[in-house]
């Protein structure tokens, strides 16, 4: 399917994941710009929703609720009544210039008889007087629009029944400030994924251990004895490492109970995934569930845009770039001194500092990627020579990738 999608965190207080908004655009759309037949007809469709559909909405947000945008024009034709999705599952988002005329009214009251949750983005002019405001159960306002002041007065002293939903938290002192007034919102944004530019936290014994089996399966024709020995003193990686072994991903036959036999019978290129996987989990314990999850997606959507981006050659090398590109946020310390951490290749550790190279240039799209910044998006892949179908099929792979990652992890 020809469509940009992804699914980004709504976090509460506790920095706990609560929810995902889904972030679209349909692969005939590119760079905001196209004919007014297509403007017509994709008015009525959403190709994120169609997507989701198919694959499951665990695929994208696991057990958690999606918060979904539906227009007027989608509204009119039935959407998201069309889409099998479970309602208690799905929060539509209207737009704040919706007319609350009969025919929309009508439609809303029949999506909260049916479970359905609804959103407004922003807040229309006749707040007193419109009738759908009755209707709503959460209020999303966003936190980099010039209106934001006036719309948060009034959401605080005359929309006080709302549940409200901050976009575009761009860093954690704005959070901070945030949920102090407002501890029972839900908040979105860059925050949580800022760069670490000081401090140098010592690291913990756990963190240690999972470092050093990191470094020992990077180097060269690495020992499978040294990687049992790391391996026996942590619980976490044993009991991971055998959950994996004795999961259906590995499809044993009899039950592996020893560590020594399931690295034996892994071999190094089996072992070397695993615990690559196991360890970006164990160092990010302590960070916000999120961090975890887009480290593993940004590694695996990195080395399937290998092809896309010519550089088929470096795959490893991008993955390995995308699950350190949070290091400075799981070691708490600047990406620099993070990196001195861990066995690293230059070109790898160049991006990552200086951001520079042909690899950052893969790592610069995802991060607008996962911003929903679809034009800066279209304008990379035009400069690469990217097809839009490869950066579909990649996004979609990784996905699908860490979907089954979990279960077989679980």
């Amino acid at each position: 399917m020809r469509v940009f999608i992804v699914a980004t965190p709504l976090f509460d207080a506790a920095m706990a994941v609560k929810a995902y908004r889904l972030c679209d655009r349909s692969g005939e759309n590119a760079i905001g710009i196209h004919n007014d037949f297509r403007r017509m007809s994709e008015a009525f469709i959403s190709p994120g929703l169609d997507l989701i559909e198919q694959l499951g909405l665990e695929t994208f947000a696991g057990d958690k609720p999606l918060f979904a945008n539906i227009n007027h024009w989608q509204l009119l034709v039935g959407r998201p009544v069309n889409v099998n999705i479970e309602p208690k599952k799905l929060v539509c988002i209207l737009p704040a210039s919706i007319p609350a005329d009969e025919m929309v009214l009508d439609k809303c009251r029949r999506l909260k008889d049916l479970g359905y949750s609804l959103a407004l983005e922003g807040l229309p002019k006749d707040i007193e007087e419109n009738p759908l405001i009755p209707l709503l159960d959460y209020l999303i306002l966003d936190y980099l629009d010039p209106g934001f002041s006036g719309w948060y007065f009034t959401a605080r002293t005359e929309l006080t029944r709302l549940k409200l939903v901050f976009a575009n938290v761009p860093d954690g002192e704005s959070y901070q400030r945030l949920i102090a007034r407002n501890p029972q919102s839900l908040f979105t944004g860059g925050f949580y994924k800022n760069p670490i530019t000081a401090g140098n936290t010592k690291l913990s014994p756990v963190k240690i251990n999972a470092l050093q089996l990191l470094n020992r399966i990077n180097s060269n024709d690495f020992e499978l004895d040294d990687v049992v020995k790391i391996i026996e003193r942590d619980p976490y990686l044993t009991i991971s490492l055998l959950r994996f072994i004795n999961s259906g991903a590995v499809g044993l036959k009899r039950k592996v109970d020893s560590i020594r036999n399931a690295v034996a019978i892994l071999g190094q290129k089996e072992i070397k995934r695993w615990a690559t996987i196991a360890i970006s989990i164990s160092l990010a314990e302590d960070r916000p569930g999120e961090i975890t999850k887009l480290t593993l997606m940004r590694a695996k959507f990195a080395e399937s845009l290998a092809p896309a981006f010519a550089l088929g050659l470096f795959q490893s090398s991008l993955f390995m770039l995308g699950l350190f590109s949070l290091l400075d946020i799981i070691l708490q310390k600047p990406m620099e001194d993070a990196l001195k951490e861990v066995a690293v290749e230059d070109r790898v550790r160049r991006a990552l500092t200086q951001k520079e190279g042909n690899l950052y240039t893969v790592l610069d799209f995802i991060y607008t990627y996962e911003r929903a910044d679809w034009d800066k998006c279209s304008i990379i892949m035009i400069q690469n020579g990217v097809e839009f179908e490869a950066v579909s099929r990649a996004f979609l792979e990784a996905t699908l990738w860490y979907h089954q990652l979990l279960s077989s992890l679980n």
